[in-house]
């Protein structure tokens, strides 16, 4: 039988409600949102806390230099606009006003990946891993559904430093039972299955994807530990090295740009470690049309029987 479908909220939903309670106990906390906050879901922390929240218009440069101010202050800056606009036409502002003096700011970018759907190309994110992971002293996170992102809000409040997570338009399958959810850490995956014969690393909709797959794998007598890897920088060594030296065959399933994102980061680790086989479900470096979420997903093959090929792929590797 086929994982049931259970939707949940999307995660930029999730991170404006969580936002929104995390003001009513953290009054250091300031949000900022580029004339997106209806979309970023940054809207529910104005109406609830209007003082502690500025609209900086379409600029999102000059709103790095605004949140890097507030930091040097002692306030906590959540700045928010849509994923692509935050890293590619903030990436200088962020780099030398946020990145370089280490300050304590924290960019959300919402709609991220191609699974915004029909709004096209120019505003699908597919390098924002790579360039957020790329800027020294940044954490970059990626949460898979509803639970795991109101878990790890109040994290990104706590944690000292740049931090850039991304969130998504669609609502996510939930991965979690929010009565029975596991600790969240910023830096540690978590495995949500268990599985002797490979081990298939997914963030953000991939997680429930290789789940589906997983799922379909055991029923030709193939277990894979499926691992909600939501931290891509620093990322989790020790459970990378753990699960690669258990299963000897990995799989990295990414939203994103096939260069630079957690694929290219795992791979680092097992080449520095244990070289292991690894395949890639990612987007194989090209844009994306336009289309609905499903219709995209499934033409650039980021959906569970493409994970299901990579696996029994790296199955054939396996030494």
């Amino acid at each position: 039988m086929s994982r049931e479908r259970k939707m949940g909220m999307a995660t930029r939903d999730a991170y404006g409600k969580a936002l929104a309670e995390l003001g009513k106990t953290n009054p250091n906390v300031i949000v900022l949102d580029a004339d997106l906050a209806k979309s970023t879901k940054s809207e529910a922390f104005g109406k609830a806390f209007p003082n502690r929240f500025f609209d900086c218009g379409i600029q999102e440069a000059n709103m790095a230099g605004v949140a890097a101010g507030l930091a040097m202050s002692g306030f906590i800056p959540f700045m928010n606009s849509f994923a692509c606009f935050l890293m590619c036409k903030t990436y200088d502002q962020l780099r030398m006003s946020v990145a370089f003096p280490e300050l304590n700011v924290k960019a959300v970018g919402s709609h991220g990946g191609i699974s915004i759907g029909e709004d096209g190309a120019s505003q699908q994110s597919i390098e924002d891993f790579s360039l957020a992971a790329s800027l020294p002293n940044f954490t970059v996170l990626s949460a898979c559904d509803e639970v795991s992102t109101a878990a790890l809000v109040p994290k990104i409040a706590e944690h000292k430093g740049p931090l850039f997570m991304r969130t998504g338009r669609p609502k996510a399958p939930l991965v979690y039972d929010a009565k029975n959810a596991p600790k969240f850490e910023i830096g540690k995956g978590n495995i949500v299955r268990e599985g002797r014969d490979l081990s298939i690393f997914a963030n953000g909709l991939l997680v429930f994807e290789a789940l589906v797959a997983a799922d379909n794998l055991s029923q030709k007598g193939i277990e894979a530990s499926v691992i909600d890897i939501h931290t891509i920088k620093p990322i989790d060594r020790e459970l990378v090295i753990a699960q690669a030296k258990k299963t000897k065959a990995v799989v990295s399933c990414e939203e994103h740009q096939i260069y630079g994102g957690l694929g290219s980061i795992i791979s680092k680790v097992l080449s520095e470690e244990c070289p292991t086989p690894i395949e890639f479900v990612a987007i194989q470096d090209t844009y994306a049309e336009s289309g609905t979420p499903d219709e995209l997903m499934e033409a650039y093959k980021l959906t569970a029987p493409h994970i299901q090929k990579a696996c029994e792929k790296v199955l054939s590797r396996k030494r």
